[in-house]
């Protein structure tokens, strides 16, 4: 796993190249590499992880130096492909995935992207063609954000690698609308205009004399058409089996230790028990993180105990890592790691279990992220259930419950009665305002007058995915591929890929192999909420594995109290951030209505405590960003 860089720009200096690799060293400790043609640059900084030897070093060039590939990732069916070409009369002189994926392009053409299996983000140099295929895996695992104003072409793994150079960096304030309201940004849209993230399944090909996108396209859309295979439940829970156990397999690839992260929750532990099936006389080393007292302030349960029931079930070694909860002193790290001003702290717990992980020469870890998205395993999908009893209910009784709810202490319970209560809203969009911390008139009334009639309305970005699927109308499919295409790439594995990376970690996420997501989208949805069950059948998988105490527990995840922190430990960092000078001064937010939020949150009248998370994460984000620019 590494980071790549590369550029069309005819005033780009050797040393501004080398500087935009430099702030993603961590990406790639192993080894460094450059290459130039004219106005073309690719550069890259590599995390050996197969084929660790000088053979496999990039930017690697063909045999007759037409073809010029950076390349950040892993292709789980290396040994397939390389038979494969080899067939067809092509020899290899490394072991490495990266000469694999050359000659699938020079055997293929853009027809390869069909026959991956991996994650990846990846730039192919055409030279008699005078083009640059940039490209980015299906689910977006791998991050590739690039800069274009129709004369130069920039891209990298990590957006502060585009930081520094003679760039046009004036900000889309309306991006931080969208961080605001949903604590990530989904879609393309970063904070700078011209930076955009290109979408999971997406290439894009660039006219190297120009600088120029000649060609954008989507080559992978998760399969959900309306169409459920009639299988009973136990030969489904086979197919499930065997799919996620080959999917297992195929990421045990590596010729570096790999260990496992293990939350005590359904999702790793399941990773892991399948991994110790696999490899039974191997020893393996599993991490967890002690959150202590942190879950039950936010009413959870506490996860290390379940993590040590399941580690001595397996008979595998545990390392538990005390939890470094001191927001003020990893806060502002944690934004720069992430490049964009998101707000989930289970970042910080990625980056600690990473960085223990590194420390005994562990470089690739595989953990549970994406169960929940493909299997539904959300509160909010739970919420579909809850609905089919709101016909039921009076409309003057649902008043009732609301207008009691809103006199309550606001917390995440009277948050969700209000958003299932919501009156005048359609199905759909009362189904977009899950995804919302506030209501979105409310959140816009944070910023700054002139700049409201600006700001986006979000439910549009939602409902113009479904056009994609026009024949998948069960409302928890919807739902699936909102996750697939918005939460899952844009938040939870941007901050699993780039704290994993900040540590040199590489992350694999098995529940996310292709052929999973294949498999759910045919499977009925009452199989993945059934009643009040969520993520059903991966619980009925899970009991082939694991003791039901563990399966049937209450769910937690990486996790911290934000409400606490707020009121409390970070309460003078909140007044400093967030004071009406600073507002002003960055010209985004109305200082009044911040105070109120504030003010109405540290009351319990507002449970705005997230908002307050992510408007601090955006000043975190002016600071360090927008202010180291050209």
């Amino acid at each position: 796993m590494c980071g790549i860089a590369g550029s069309i720009h005819k005033n780009l200096t050797d040393a501004q190249a080398a500087a935009c690799l430099e702030k993603m060293a961590h990406r790639g400790p192993d080894d460094m590499g450059m290459y130039r043609d004219g106005d073309l640059w690719l550069g890259h900084r590599r995390l050996s992880i197969q084929d660790v030897s000088e053979r496999g070093h990039q930017p690697m060039v063909s045999e007759d130096e037409n073809y010029v590939l950076v390349y950040n990732g892993e292709l789980y069916n290396n040994a397939a492909l390389r038979e494969d070409l080899q067939r067809k009369g092509f020899s290899f002189r490394s072991q490495s995935d990266t000469e694999t994926l050359l000659k699938a392009y020079i055997a293929y053409g853009k027809e390869c992207l069909s026959r991956l299996n991996g994650i990846f983000a990846f730039a192919l140099y055409n030279k008699s063609k005078q083009e640059l295929w940039v490209v980015r895996d299906p689910l977006g695992v791998k991050p590739l954000y690039y800069y274009t104003d129709g004369e130069s072409f920039l891209f990298a793994s990590e957006l502060k690698s585009l930081l520094h150079l003679p760039l046009n960096y004036s900000l889309d304030q309306t991006a931080f609308y969208r961080y605001l309201s949903l604590l990530y940004s989904p879609g393309t849209v970063t904070p700078f205009r011209h930076i955009h993230k290109l979408l999971p399944g997406h290439y894009l090909v660039i006219d190297t004399a120009s600088g120029k996108i000649k060609e954008e396209k989507t080559f992978y859309r998760a399969p959900f058409n309306g169409q459920y295979e009639p299988l009973s439940e136990k030969e489904w829970l086979d197919e499930l089996d065997k799919q996620l156990t080959n999917a297992v397999k195929q990421q045990l690839l590596s010729d570096v230790p790999v260990g496992y992260f293990l939350s005590g929750g359904l999702d790793s532990s399941l990773i892991l028990a399948i991994a110790k099936k696999l490899q039974p006389g191997l020893p393996l080393q599993a991490f967890t993180i002690d959150t202590g007292h942190l879950f039950k302030e936010e009413g959870f349960d506490d996860d290390l105990p379940y993590a040590q029931k399941v580690a001595k079930w397996l008979n595998v070694p545990l390392q538990v890592i005390p939890a470094d909860s001191d927001v003020l002193k990893n806060f502002d790290q944690m934004i720069w790691q992430l490049d964009e001003p998101q707000t989930d702290p289970a970042s910080l717990f990625v980056q600690q279990i990473a960085t223990a992980a590194r420390e005994k020469g562990i470089k690739v870890l595989l953990g549970g992220t994406g169960a929940d998205d493909v299997f539904a395993g959300y509160k909010r999908h739970l919420a579909l259930h809850l609905e089919k009893y709101l016909s039921k209910i009076p409309t003057p009784v649902q008043k009732g419950i609301k207008t009691i709810a809103r006199l309550l202490p606001q917390n995440a319970q009277t948050r969700r009665v209000q958003k299932l209560l919501q009156p005048g809203q359609t199905p759909l969009q009362r189904r977009t305002s899950y995804y919302y911390w506030l209501p979105q008139m409310q959140t816009k009334e944070l910023f700054r007058t002139e700049l409201r009639s600006s700001l986006p309305d979000l439910d549009v970005f939602f409902l113009d995915l479904l056009k994609e699927i026009p024949a998948e109308q069960s409302p928890l499919n919807q739902m699936l591929y909102w996750e697939l295409h918005s939460f899952l790439p844009d938040q939870n594995l941007n901050y699993t890929d780039k704290m994993g990376m900040a540590a040199g970690v590489e992350i694999r996420v098995p529940f996310l192999d292709t052929h999973i997501i294949a498999l759910a989208a045919k499977m009925p949805p009452s199989l993945k909420l059934k009643g009040k069950e969520t993520k059903y059948i991966l619980k009925k998988l899970a009991e082939r594995y694991l003791p039901h105490e563990i399966i049937y527990r209450p769910k937690t995840g990486f996790g911290a109290p934000i409400r606490q922190w707020v009121n409390n430990e970070m309460k003078e960092m909140v007044g400093e951030r967030l004071s009406e000078e600073t507002l002003l001064r960055s010209g985004i937010f109305e200082p009044s209505a911040v105070k109120k939020l504030i003010s109405d949150t540290a009351s319990g009248t507002t449970d705005g405590a997230y908002a307050i998370w992510s408007l601090l994460a955006i000043d975190s984000w002016l600071q360090q960003f927008s202010t180291k620019c050209v």
